[in-house]
């Protein structure tokens, strides 16, 4: 409804969606900012230069979202057991306002590690992103969505896994449901989800389901397309632990996958998994694509995102989307400016 009224607004002005009011919009993949468990795998200084390199980026956006992989909590006993290879994460409380100071405005609990520590581990999650005035949402039974409003516009936020504690996105009946409720109070909707399978080899982006250790994984192609079928304007996920395509459909952005952003430990960085771009794009107040830029940087252990110069980060996600998703109607130069084709 808002959408339509906004729609009329604007013609009734004489203006063209480019002269109207604009959103700046920056976007990562996977953050797990260190853990305390199995072992304490912490960054130096307290974890205060993690997101050096890009938090110009990431604050000057008039919004700016993520992925949380994990639990913010300081205790707790891991859901995966507690060998070497649990792969359960525990930041520590203290590190949340790194999240904030980072410029993060909303982030996705809706992932395979969430619930590493159980309920008491996504209770304390969620009030340390309280805390900080960070909203979240994508477990199941809790917060399903999330409403922000930026420079006049009420933008709703939603986010969907593939684990039983999540807010499902194999469940369309579910997604439609989020989605269609959101569109009927906001003038846009991002969806965040995580899904595909993992693995370097895993970087391009089937046309069907994926599935991973015997789980369903999902439909990417289709569950971001209905999303945008259903109103929302902005579609981006992760969960693969690297970068995939990106693409513009019905003048919506989609990326596929946003890969590791800011996992110093117990995720492996080698190659195209430590390929750590955020996405800042730029879209009219009807939700339509106005143009973006893909800034690339580089994960080393211990380390957190540092500035790719060569710009690998965006050779790779260009040369992907050129592979996997040539319909698009974007296109991606080698400095990972993303333009609508024939509007250079």
């Amino acid at each position: 409804m808002r959408k339509c009224l906004l729609s009329l607004t604007v013609a009734a002005l004489g203006l063209t969606p480019s002269h109207a009011q604009t959103l700046n919009i920056a976007m990562t993949g996977d953050i797990m900012m260190g853990t305390t468990y199995p072992s304490i795998m912490l960054p130096a200084n307290d974890g205060r230069d993690l997101f050096r390199d890009a938090k110009d980026v990431l604050t000057k956006a008039d919004l700016t979202v993520g992925n949380l992989e994990g639990a913010i909590c300081d205790g707790g006993r891991s859901t995966k057991g507690t060998g070497p290879n649990s792969y359960a994460f525990r930041t520590p409380t203290s590190y949340g306002h790194l999240l904030k100071e980072a410029g993060f405005d909303f982030l996705s609990m809706a992932n395979n590690h969430a619930n590493d520590f159980g309920p008491e581990g996504i209770e304390s999650t969620e009030r340390v992103l309280r805390e900080q005035g960070i909203l979240f949402s994508g477990i199941a039974g809790r917060i399903e969505s999330a409403v922000i409003e930026r420079k006049g516009l009420k933008i709703g936020l939603c986010a969907f896994g593939h684990n039983s504690y999540t807010l499902k996105h194999t469940d369309l009946t579910t997604v439609g449901r989020i989605v269609d409720d959101l569109v009927s109070k906001c003038d846009l909707v991002i969806v965040s989800f995580h899904g595909g399978a993992e693995g370097r080899t895993k970087n391009h982006l089937p046309q069907g389901p994926e599935s991973f250790l015997g789980e369903n994984r999902g439909s990417l192609r289709q569950l971001a397309h209905f999303c945008i079928d259903h109103g929302a304007d902005v579609v981006y996920g992760h969960g693969p632990h690297v970068v995939r395509a990106m693409e513009v459909y019905k003048d919506r952005f989609i990326a596929y996958s946003l890969g590791n952003f800011c996992t110093p430990y117990n995720v492996s960085l080698t190659g195209i998994s430590g390929y750590a771009p955020v996405v800042e794009i730029n879209i009219n107040a009807d939700g339509s694509f106005i143009d973006g830029k893909i800034h690339s940087f580089l994960q080393t252990r211990g380390i957190g995102p540092r500035l790719d110069p060569g710009q690998s980060v965006a050779h790779e996600i260009r040369n992907l989307s050129n592979t996997d998703i040539p319909q698009s109607q974007a296109t991606i130069d080698a400095q990972g400016n993303i333009t609508l084709k024939g509007k250079h």
